[in-house]
């Protein structure tokens, strides 16, 4: 703590002793469970949580630094970091793969769970952090060596107001960089491509629909047939993935910006391929569940936004039995219509959106709606035939029923290998 005088302040009652939240404090930090937050006018430093909107402590704070502008004060090792609306943990996740595929020290931290100040004293070489929106408002002088945005869609109204803030909110990783530093964008994402103009960064453009123009010089990489092909200058390297067993939309784009990553990081892009023989999708991110009499179900609880949603639908073979809903956060569910058309055989739908799914769906797809997830994994189950996929991308909050997207993606699975189980007796 470097000689400050700490407090911690948490408004939800105090944990039970030896839970996750009662542990890993120090001893001389004055911790208060159950009370407000104390006026932050009287410290010299406020550190929020991500989930405390701003105008908690924004107008009279003194000082904000969020945890991500600690941990950057703090390490002492170049930062990767990514952002996104969707696809942030598995790339993290993906870079970590890679570059220890390289012989290179890296863990991957931050919004996917770990803290970024767990990396602090650590033997690493590299940290890669997943940054949100939310963390990125509170960044001063936080500077990553290589910035990675994935994709920018509409997200989190509710705290940023509108989908200009939101993108703006998103360009604070580039704010710090200067040309010695990456940026890795997507070109295929219209406001992730319009970010060139946000950032001094050497740009590392990537692809799924062939090779970026070469203006200005823009380094890239993109997918051709069974290859992912990187080109810096007239100079190439291809490199077969058509081994890799998840090689939907989704996870091209995930794939190329976390080889572009490693490559500017100085991996050798031949061996951080091999990483991707043996990796695993997080939990609860098109998450192959269980095949039962030639159906596969497929959990996608983190599709928690209608971008993510859409993905989930653009990178699962027809047809689907889709189910969808939960509670609303304000955004349009029209995209999702035109994706569903045509791939979804029957849309099951729960929680307190299901009416507002249901009116954009319901004149191209047939819709049905149901009291519970349990009942709609019994319902897509019994309408399912062989060949067919019941995909849970729900494209919105699980809040309504669920205490996370992880509680409402391991309800699903259990739900689904009750039936497997059922189907073995």
């Amino acid at each position: 703590m470097q000689g400050a005088h700490v407090r911690a302040v948490d408004e939800r009652p105090s944990p039970k002793a030896g839970s996750p939240e009662s542990e890993g404090f120090s001893d001389n930090i004055d911790i208060r469970w159950g009370e407000r937050f104390p006026e932050v006018d009287d410290f010299d430093l406020v550190v929020p949580s991500p989930g405390v909107p701003p105008h908690r402590y924004r107008s009279k704070a003194r000082q904000v630094w969020g945890d991500i502008e600690l941990a950057g004060r703090a390490l002492d090792i170049p930062i990767i970091a990514v952002t996104g609306t969707n696809g942030k943990s598995t790339t993290v996740m993906l870079i970590e793969a890679m570059l220890r595929a390289c012989g290179i020290r890296a863990r991957a931290a931050g919004n996917l769970g770990t803290p970024a100040l767990s990396l602090v004293e650590q033997p690493l070489d590299v940290g890669v952090l997943e940054v949100s929106s939310f963390q990125l408002e509170t960044i001063d002088s936080f500077r990553p060596q290589i910035a990675t945005v994935l994709n920018v869609s509409p997200d989190h109204m509710d705290r940023h107001g509108g989908f200009k803030e939101y993108i703006e909110a998103k360009q604070q990783i580039f704010k710090n960089q200067t040309s010695t530093d990456v940026a890795v964008l997507n070109y295929d994402d219209h406001v992730v491509r319009d970010y060139v103009a946000k950032t001094q960064a050497r740009v590392i453009f990537f692809s799924q629909n062939g090779p970026p123009p070469q203006e200005k010089g823009f380094d890239s990489a993109w997918i051709e047939e069974d290859f992912a092909v990187l080109r810096e200058g007239e100079n190439q390297i291809r490199l077969s993935i058509g081994g890799c067993r998840f090689l939907g939309p989704a996870d091209q784009d995930n794939i190329l910006a976390a080889l572009a990553t490693v490559w500017a990081m100085g991996g050798k892009p031949e061996k951080a391929i091999e990483a991707l023989a043996d990796f695993r999708p997080l939990p609860h991110r098109l998450e192959h569940v269980a095949q039962i009499q030639g159906v596969d179900f497929i959990n996608d609880s983190k599709a928690t936004n209608p971008g993510a949603a859409q993905r989930a639908l653009e990178n699962t073979q027809s047809p689907i039995l889709w189910i969808a809903g939960g509670r609303d956060k304000g955004l349009s569910y029209g995209e999702l219509a035109t994706a569903a058309a045509g791939r979804v055989r029957v849309a099951l739908l729960i929680g307190e959106a299901a009416d507002q799914i249901q009116s954009c769906l319901e004149k191209n797809t047939p819709c049905e709606q149901m009291n519970s997830l349990d009942e709609a994994v019994t319902r897509a189950h019994a309408l399912a035939v062989e060949g067919d996929i019941v995909l849970l991308a729900p494209a919105c909050a699980s809040f309504d029923q669920f205490k996370n997207f992880e509680a409402r993606g391991e309800s699903f699975r259990k739900a689904v290998l009750q039936i497997a189980e059922g189907k073995k007796t």
